[in-house]
């Protein structure tokens, strides 16, 4: 019997390493970072709860003890109905690996998967329409622009024709978001070693004519996987208060372009410029910080320029 095409459950990817985040990610696992004051991934999950996705599985591997679900579950108002699965992997198990390790999980269900360590406000419905319309195995979420566009597709843009040109097909003219619908017969297709990319399913699934898409160009889409990145995302989004009502800001201090987050204290005569502070930070009086990421326990004083504290 063929499974259901409505999708209500989503699998986000948090088991990576953000090594390019680092020394940021030697406190929290990069889908836990704060984007304006709240984890990055809870994002995703907001996006999912508005298309009536309150089902979620998420894979741990690194910091495991740093996720927890009351916290997800507070973070939007949406999210308080949500239920969560966790995946711990003690081996790294990748994109592949780590979608067919929640096989139990996914049941006879399509599910949504979003890498938990981007950030976008691309139209998961248009993408949830085209893959029940499209009666592919899977459906990916694809931008026109952008430095990585590996994916070649046919003529009327609604099927994926190869990656990378690994088939031989065609040169790749868009970039894959890390974003994509799953059938579950489409795990069937995902090499049997435990760890595993999931882009040779992707190519077996093209090679077949069953990897369907859709060009999603309107709104933001990022990877906040690395500095510049990060901070960019926190100068180009107005998700909310830049300045959250629980910082303490001393009235001599001088903040300009930057988000400072719950419980950080900023003392008198700091200078603070187009960085981002975390909660529960402390700026000393002594400060002068222009494009830097605040995220340790340590009194930040002195001159910094484009570091992380």
């Amino acid at each position: 019997m063929e499974a259901p095409r409505e999708i209500q459950q989503a699998f986000l990817l948090g088991a990576g390493l953000g090594n390019r985040l680092q020394p940021l990610t030697s406190r929290l696992p990069k889908p836990l970072v704060p984007l304006f004051h709240r984890p990055l991934i809870s994002w995703a999950m907001r996006a999912c709860a508005q298309q009536s996705i309150n089902r979620f599985a998420i894979n741990t591997h690194h910091l495991p003890t740093c996720w927890n679900e009351e916290i997800l579950q507070s973070s939007f108002p949406e999210l308080e109905k949500a239920t969560i699965s966790w995946f711990h992997e003690p081996i790294l198990l990748e994109t592949g690996g780590g979608l067919k390790n929640i096989r139990s999980w996914i049941e006879n269900r399509p599910t949504l998967v979003h890498n938990g360590d981007i950030f976008s406000t691309i139209a998961l419905d248009r993408l949830i329409q085209a893959h029940h319309r499209n009666g592919m195995l899977a459906t990916l979420a694809l931008r026109s622009s952008g430095d990585a566009k590996h994916i070649a597709i046919n003529e009327d843009g609604s099927q994926v024709l190869d990656i990378r040109n690994s088939l031989g097909r065609a040169n790749g003219t868009h970039v894959f978001t890390g974003i994509y619908c799953v059938q579950p017969e489409m795990l069937d297709f995902i090499p049997a070693e435990d760890v595993v990319s999931v882009i040779p399913a992707f190519l077996k699934l093209a090679e077949k004519g069953l990897l369907g898409c859709i060009t999603l160009d309107d709104g933001f889409w990022r990877d906040l996987g690395d500095f510049d990145s990060y901070l960019t995302a926190h100068r180009e989004l107005s998700l909310d208060s830049a300045i959250h009502p629980r910082a303490i800001i001393h009235p001599l201090a001088h903040v300009e372009n930057s988000v400072v987050g719950p419980g950080a204290v900023i003392a008198e005569g700091a200078r603070i410029n187009s960085s981002v502070i975390w909660e529960n930070t402390t700026i000393g009086s002594n400060a002068e910080l222009d494009t830097c990421i605040v995220y340790s326990n340590k009194i930040i004083d002195g001159a910094h320029h484009r570091q992380c504290l």
